[in-house]
């Protein structure tokens, strides 16, 4: 008879090791108090507009702490950072609000690669790096502002914003009175129905004198508006912008806005 294998002693059982659960994952590093968006940053220091400032980044011009940032949405804290634009220091500085009296034969822009003479030409004194809002063409003159405000220019320029902008317009012959109320309902042109303008005989003649209110700015819109309609304009000059007006300011003459001017302005 067979005898019974013997059993051998039982083994332990080997302890479980615990299951150790993931870290939780890190949180997304935020942006450092005091940081901006560097095309605000370069506005508030008088580069260009805000929106000039963006096209100035993607050109990959600007640079944080030596090294070129070519993307939007980047920040950069002014007070600990180096921010340069071309190389060059940047530096915040006070806001200046100018009024000028734009002349005939003057490109309302910093630098024009035509060569063409400029409206900063004009500005005698003005150690701000300051640059015109919005536009008025090589012929016309009239009213024009110039800021470092960044902000403000993005604000006045904006499409939401709708600043009063009030010319006096010499135009070839008189307009009937239908064409003048297309203007005032909307006129379409080049595909487009422009915003309705407010629009009146200033003073009569073979080639009148018209009052054309705009609450939009697109390129030599006035100009193109009457040409359109076979009455092409001759003369053209801005006297108001938003609240802005100056009877007594000779072509060529800037000053300085008064605060209640500025109030006015800021307001809208």
């Amino acid at each position: 008879m067979a005898k019974p294998a013997l059993k051998g002693p039982k083994t332990a059982a080997r302890p479980v090791a615990p299951r150790r659960r993931p870290a939780p994952a890190a949180a997304p590093r935020g942006p450092r108090p005091g940081t901006e968006r560097l095309q605000k940053l370069l506005a508030a220091a008088g580069i260009a507009s805000r929106r000039a400032c963006e096209a100035i980044i993607l050109e990959g011009r600007v640079q944080v702490n030596g090294q070129t940032v070519a993307e939007l949405g980047a920040k950069a804290d002014p007070t600990r950072d180096e921010i340069t634009v071309d190389l060059m220091p940047i530096h915040r500085e006070a806001p200046v609000y100018l009024l000028m009296n734009k002349p005939k034969g003057y490109v309302t822009t910093v630098k024009d690669d035509q060569g063409r003479p400029t409206v900063m030409a004009l500005l005698k004194g003005v150690d701000a790096r300051v640059y015109p809002v919005g536009r008025l063409d090589f012929n016309s003159e009239g009213l024009l502002l110039l800021t470092n405000d960044g902000a403000l220019a993005q604000t006045l320029s904006g499409p939401d914003h709708e600043v009063p902008k009030v010319y006096l317009v010499k135009v070839h012959r008189t307009p009937k009175p239908e064409t003048l109320q297309e203007f005032r309902e909307g006129f379409r042109l080049s595909g487009r129905r422009l915003k309705p303008c407010h629009i009146e005989i200033a003073e009569k003649g073979d080639n009148p004198w018209l009052k054309v209110t705009l609450t939009e700015g697109k390129n030599q819109q006035i100009r193109r508006m009457f040409a359109a309609v076979g009455h092409p304009v001759s003369k053209l000059r801005r006297v108001q912008f938003g609240p802005l007006a100056d009877q007594f300011l000779k072509p060529g003459e800037w000053r300085f806005l008064t605060p209640q001017e500025l109030a006015a302005l800021k307001s809208l």
